[in-house]
């Protein structure tokens, strides 16, 4: 199942924000600036926005999940273990992590100025959506 993993990832950053930063937070996974693709936009209010987007595949999909569990602590890992079936669409996993955490070298879940990461793997049974993603979200074990 893993060898079908995809991991998209999207981040807003404000002009306040130094995106230099942000890239610099993503060595953590072994990304890089190139690996994703940067749009700049404006705001509600003409505020100058940058939306970087980055789709991993296969086995970069696998080691990115590997280090992100390695990362998170296991109180967090339960945790987005327990609400698969609320963070679960059309076999996507959706979850989001604090930017200026991950900014700081720490992983915390947070709803609130995020990165958000989508998991996708193949599911043809919804029934066995709950037993998908907790086999990916015990990979680094």
């Amino acid at each position: 199942m893993t060898d079908k993993l995809e991991i998209s990832i999207d981040v807003i950053a404000h002009a306040t924000e130094d995106i230099s930063k942000i890239f610099r937070s993503f060595e953590l996974f072994e990304l890089k600036e190139e690996d994703f693709e940067i749009k700049e936009t404006t705001g509600y209010f003409d505020n100058p926005i940058t939306i970087l987007k980055a789709k991993i595949m296969k086995k970069e999909a696998k080691k990115f999940m590997k280090k992100l569990l390695e990362l998170l602590s296991d109180e967090q890992i339960n945790q987005l273990i327990d609400e698969i079936e609320e963070r679960t669409v059309d076999s996507r996993f959706h979850m989001r992590l604090d930017k200026q955490e991950l900014i700081n070298g720490n992983l915390v879940i947070r709803e609130k100025d995020t990165i958000k990461i989508k998991i996708h793997i193949p599911i043809y049974n919804k029934k066995n959506t709950i037993k998908s993603f907790t086999e990916i979200f015990q990979i680094a074990n």
